[in-house]
């Protein structure tokens, strides 16, 4: 029996633009075998079915397939399909031009654990003016410039590595930090005159003297 790939969804909606009025729709399922691919398209449902895999990489090839119908007619003509490495990628037009975004994919309400929201394609509806139309090409949640992504510098993302002057989860204790690792500064205050400041971390940089412990308080607050 075949495998039900995965597949997943977005939408935009439009009453007056049928450009901005459509499904995006991706079969999520590496190397498909383009001579094996069976593919139906009418305004009330899809089918799909094909052969995926590549034995030279390690990975059996297997029998696929699916079959739904959609919440609500669509324009077949005008909808578009295009097939990778990766996925096969359909645009489908919705038919009535309406500002509502579809409630699901499908007519039924049913729970499919195959088919699945495309968060990387969707937005909520009150958010889709201005959006642009997304592709198959999409890198989404890469760590993009001005994203809260993987560590990059000036950025406070989780993981960052104690950079001198960012308070960062994870910081090492290196001078100027506020991290974890750092000696109480009341601590170190309380102590002065008891100690030759020996354990209490590097010494600080306007310092001469590494034996001189820890400044003044004045001297550490700006002047009032």
């Amino acid at each position: 029996m075949p495998q039900h790939p995965e597949v997943l969804w977005a939408q935009r909606s439009s009453s007056t633009t049928p450009e901005k009025n459509v499904i995006y729709l991706t079969v999520n399922l590496p190397d498909i075998k383009e001579s094996s691919l069976k593919f139906g398209l009418s305004e009330t449902s899809l089918q799909f079915s094909a052969t995926a895999g590549d034995s030279s990489k390690g990975i059996d090839e297997k029998e696929y397939g699916f079959e739904l119908e959609f919440f609500k007619e669509i324009n077949a003509t005008e909808s578009t399909k295009r097939l990778n490495s990766r996925s096969l990628y359909l645009i489908l037009r919705k038919k009535d031009m309406e500002e509502e975004y579809w409630p699901r994919l499908t007519k039924e309400k049913v729970k499919n654990s195959h088919i699945k929201t495309d968060f990387g394609k969707w937005v909520d509806e009150d958010e889709q003016d201005g959006e642009p139309a997304p592709n198959d090409d999409d890198m989404s949640g890469m760590g993009m410039p001005g994203m809260g992504g993987m560590g990059m510098p000036g950025m406070g993302g989780m993981g960052g590595m104690g950079m001198p002057g960012m308070g960062g989860m994870g910081g090492m204790g290196m001078p100027g930090m506020g991290g974890m690792g750092d000696m109480d500064f009341e601590k170190m205050m309380a102590q002065m005159g008891s100690a030759s400041g020996e354990g209490a971390g590097p010494a600080d940089d306007d310092s001469d003297d590494d034996n001189d412990g820890p400044p003044p308080l004045e001297d550490a607050e700006p002047a009032k």
